[in-house]
């Protein structure tokens, strides 16, 4: 009988190496999402710059866009923030913003000292729509089409090489311009 206990080691350390094997190589950035495929969830929030203003998925046809997740509580944010605007102004690439359970005055305050990069921006001081989304922070990225459908998801900063080697090309592949 006190021979079975002397595997119990070893089992446990099978288990854990078998486990810990499995995610060696995997992109940490690459999070599935449950949308990818499907339209951008119906939802009605309020424009950042003017509460009166009221955005939907509609917003979304006729353009290949990119969806960025923010927030000014988001270090990593600041971080990809001049790439963002680096995209827009220098690319063309057209990027909703999506600013993430955080307040209007402090966002506003953020675009005009750093510039903004968002043709629209969606006001979601809840989180509604980041938890329809599968939001799990700040930043994420989404690649939408011009039917409005999600195509990928981007955990993580969006700078130069991320650009050039996964967006852009999804871009160029949903039709957009690049």
């Amino acid at each position: 009988m006190r021979r079975v206990f002397l595997f119990i080691p070893m089992l446990l350390a099978i288990i854990l190496g078998v486990t810990l094997y499995a995610g060696i190589g995997k992109d940490s950035t690459a999070l599935e999402s449950e949308l990818i495929g499907d339209p951008v969830p119906m939802f009605e929030l309020a424009s950042l710059e003017d509460a009166d203003v009221t955005l939907g998925p509609e917003l979304f046809r006729g353009h290949v866009s990119l969806m960025n997740v923010w927030g000014t509580w988001c270090p990593a944010c600041r971080d990809e923030h001049g790439d963002l605007v680096w995209l827009a102004r220098e690319k063309g690439v057209r990027i909703v913003g999506l600013n993430y359970k955080d307040t209007r005055a402090k966002a506003i305050e953020w675009l005009d000292t750093l510039g903004d990069p968002y043709s629209v921006n969606i006001y979601d001081p809840e989180g509604r729509l980041g938890y329809d989304m599968g939001v799990y922070g700040a930043p994420e990225t989404f690649v939408i089409d011009k039917e409005g459908i999600v195509r990928y998801r981007h955990v993580g900063v969006v700078d130069e090489k991320v650009w050039e080697t996964t967006l852009e090309p999804l871009v160029r592949e949903y039709g957009g311009e690049g």
